[in-house]
């Protein structure tokens, strides 16, 4: 390789296609400072969330419950529901021409980047050199890994490849068979199992696990469990077998078995680290495919190598990624990393009702430190109103404290009610205070008010919303004690 070949830069991106959200951030944060770098990418730009994720399976799901919606219209006195169809291949469309005009927004922020931008696929031959597929080598004395992750489909499966999708070719389809057994009843599974669903396929929601959407708290997942059981087949805590069926697959599901067209498995993503030859970097990976880092700084030990993203496999949401591409891309050009506060944590799993958790799960919570609050939405106000009248939110307190510290929920609209707890727990708000700020009637908010009263009256502060009182406009409002 001569000389011409190899380019010195201060910062090496590699990813920022599929896998790009990470990537692009700690782009977008190089670029405010005098560092040289390039960004190196083999792969199909766009992100993971425009492309695969976020964005397709919320056209999808749109769809699927603006169809579903017109089980209620008959108690509304609106006639003729019976009438509407869905027309799959149209659905699926539609969802293509939605994910290609966010892809388009997302294929921005590689423009004009000219050699820069290296459109190859790089592997480390030393801790701060890569080869590239292109045939050049980088020397860079930091290095951000923003390579993503893939779908988990066990190797055993791949024999019945032509009947498996996954979000990485699912809405590449022109149209789906059923019935359809979608494998996974985690956040992916869920969501895609109940649109599918909805538009009207033969669907069974499957998998080990005894949880679904990530539940931790007992009582919302036997709640959320029951719910989504009584709307379509599900089956948790089971081992998945799979056998030929001339042109189906029979899926065995303990004492159950069915036959199917599509497998649709969400089972997991594994960070997208293979074929970097992390190892020459002095980078040891786990038998899980891991890399241990430090998640305040985003830096691997002992390296200039930083890494954000899902190939970290730790928060797999494109706002995480986004702040980690941040921090990686701000530490990469520094000297010495600086380490930053992460946010509350976030996470909504977009089936109706909505599934969220935000803060500290109740995995996470000691015994005997904490009070919970917990409301039902089968008779709240607004709930009822909208025909949305199902959930149940939890809502967890500090004894020592009052303040909130999280909560998990099945909630109608509970994206929003689950944004509303994460900014009073990233500031540090009681029960109390909370209650101090208005709730506007009718609302679903008044849900969560009832919950945090609920709460409010266990931890037993003495700390009340505030009452308006009668005295002068100059005069502070008095304070009582919540009842």
């Amino acid at each position: 390789m001569s000389k011409k070949k190899e380019r010195a830069v201060d910062v090496a991106i590699l990813g920022a296609g599929t896998a790009g959200t990470a990537g692009l951030a700690a782009l977008a944060e190089i670029k405010k400072t005098k560092a040289s770098f390039v960004l190196i990418d083999g792969g199909t730009l766009g992100t993971t969330c425009a492309r695969v994720g976020c964005m397709p399976s919320k056209a999808l799901i749109q769809v699927a419950n603006d169809f579903h919606r017109r089980t209620h219209f008959s108690e509304f006195g609106i006639s003729g529901a019976d009438g509407l169809k869905v027309n799959l291949p149209k659905v699926l469309a539609h969802v293509r021409k939605l994910r290609d005009y966010y892809v388009g927004h997302v294929l921005k922020s590689t423009e004009g980047l000219g050699d820069c931008f290296i459109p190859g696929f790089a592997e480390f031959l030393g801790p701060d050199l890569l080869q590239v597929s292109t045939g050049e080598k980088i020397r860079a004395k930091s290095i951000v890994l923003a390579t993503g992750s893939k779908p988990i489909v066990p190797p055993d499966w791949n024999e019945f490849k032509k009947h498996i999708l996954t979000t990485d070719d699912l809405f590449e389809q022109k149209d789906i068979q059923g019935p359809v057994a979608v494998i996974g009843t985690g956040v992916i599974g869920l969501e895609l199992g109940q649109a599918l669903q909805r538009l009207g396929l033969d669907v069974t929601i499957t998998g080990r696990s005894t949880k679904v959407g990530g539940l931790s708290d007992p009582t919302i997942n036997t709640y959320a469990a029951k719910l989504i059981g009584e709307a379509s087949s599900l089956h948790l805590g089971c081992e998945v077998h799979l056998s030929r069926a001339g042109d189906s697959v029979e899926v065995k599901l303990g004492p159950h078995i069915k036959k199917v067209r599509t497998l649709v498995v969400c089972i997991g993503r594994s960070p997208q680290l293979d074929g970097l030859h992390l190892e020459k970097a002095g980078v040891k990976v786990d038998d899980k495919g891991k890399v241990k880092f430090d998640p305040e700084t985003m830096q691997i030990k002992g390296t200039r190598i930083f890494i954000a993203g899902d190939n970290n496999a730790e928060k797999p949401l494109l706002h995480e990624a986004s702040d980690e591409g941040k921090i990686a891309g701000y530490n990469a050009t520094r000297k010495t990393p600086t380490a930053f506060k992460r946010r509350v944590a976030l996470a909504v799993t977009f089936c109706d009702p909505n599934i969220a958790s935000v803060g500290k799960r109740f995995r996470d919570l000691e015994d005997g430190k904490f009070a919970v609050g917990e409301v039902s939405f089968e008779d709240q106000g607004r709930a009822r109103l909208m025909a949305k009248n199902k959930g149940l939110l939890r809502v967890y307190g500090e004894f020592k404290t009052g303040k909130i510290l999280g909560a998990e929920m099945m909630a109608p609209d509970g994206e929003h009610l689950s944004h509303l707890l994460a900014l009073a727990i990233q500031k540090q708000m009681t029960a109390g205070e909370l209650l101090e700020l208005p709730f506007y009637h009718p609302t679903l908010e008044e849900g969560l008010r009832t919950a945090l009263r609920g709460l409010n009256k266990l931890l037993d502060l003495g700390k009340g919303p505030l009452e308006i009182s009668k005295a002068g406009k100059n005069s502070p409002a008095r304070r009582k004690t919540a009842k």
